[in-house]
């Protein structure tokens, strides 16, 4: 098995029926899939991969060597680290722009000009979602909004190296989850992979494959969509060699953001019944979700329930 390759060029042609089909199966079936002709430049994609590599080795390679990670393998024994990841992480957003203030040549420039790139392809993949679930255009967009305007949602971007582990059967390099938010949107390594994504009990490998963005749907899509687009658990296994780059971005609801299912998808002759999703505030999920992140996802519904 294999996640899902889909040409986004081609909602725009003569095969836009087979398109949103095969877009709205990923979203069933895997809630992953790979975008190919995705509309960011590759001339991008490849400045994104340079000074992020180059971002790492001058401005991060030191500090990791000396992180706890690093310190706890090396005293671990035999002992396998569980609560631990082997990755090296900072996190991006509109809110901490002005802290952008890093050596790499080319950096704060190429990251916004991605970033921006990134959230429309995000809007325009959740207006896919609202036309394949029979919603209103804008739909999505709206309810993670929230009541405060337009642009209240939240546009995050993760970048993360995943140095060469000498045990890598002894720490993950990112233990298994499901995603908090809306839409990921991911840009991973060339070459190096170790991305996994849990298809009916067995660990499936998300191939590399040059220049796509891996699409996953996340919790928040899950309660939208009232339980049709599941949010997949995923890993990345920790690897002997090879310095996996990964750039995850995340357009997630406002924290003041209400979710709860579309009523259009909810069983209107058994709406009790069919209230599998509870309605709350985004805030108070993630409260519940930065507390049991690698936790099954189905008691963070019922936590915030009772919120």
């Amino acid at each position: 098995m294999a996640i899902p390759v889909i040409d986004f060029s081609k909602l725009n042609g003569d095969e836009r029926a087979k398109t949103l089909a095969e877009i709205a199966n990923a979203c069933e079936e895997w809630g992953f899939f790979q975008l190919v002709n995705n509309g960011i430049a590759e001339e991008l994609l490849e400045r994104v991969k340079k000074v992020s590599s180059e971002f790492y080795k001058v401005e991060r390679e030191e500090n990791f060597k000396n992180s706890k990670v690093v310190n706890l393998l090396n005293e671990s024994g035999d002992e396998k680290l569980e609560k631990v990841d082997w990755e090296d992480v900072i996190t991006l957003t509109d809110d901490n722009v002005s802290e952008w203030s890093y050596q790499t040549s080319g950096f704060e420039e190429t990251m916004k000009e991605f970033r921006y790139k990134l959230k429309i392809l995000a809007e325009k993949i959740m207006e896919v979602m609202d036309e394949n679930l029979g919603l209103p255009k804008g739909y999505m967009k709206k309810a993670f909004n929230g009541e405060g305007g337009e642009n209240n949602a939240f546009f995050g971007t993760k970048l993360c190296h995943y140095p060469p582990c000498p045990n890598p059967e002894k720490v993950t390099g990112l233990r298994a989850h499901t995603d908090a938010g809306g839409v990921i949107l991911l840009l991973q390594d060339d070459e190096v992979g170790g991305l996994q994504v849990l298809k009916d009990g067995e660990w499936i490998d998300v191939q590399p494959l040059k220049n796509t963005i891996v699409i996953n749907t996340g919790d928040q899509i899950e309660v939208l969509s009232n339980g049709r687009y599941k949010s997949a658990w995923h890993r990345v296994l920790s690897t002997i060699d090879g310095n996996r780059l990964s750039i995850a971005s995340f357009y997630n609801p406002s924290l003041n953001a209400t979710i709860a299912p579309a009523p259009q998808l909810v069983n209107e002759t058994n709406e009790e019944m069919d209230q599998t999703y509870p309605k709350f505030v985004f805030g108070d999920y993630i409260s519940v979700y930065v507390q049991q992140k690698f936790l099954p996802k189905e008691p963070r519904f019922q936590a915030v329930r009772a919120v």
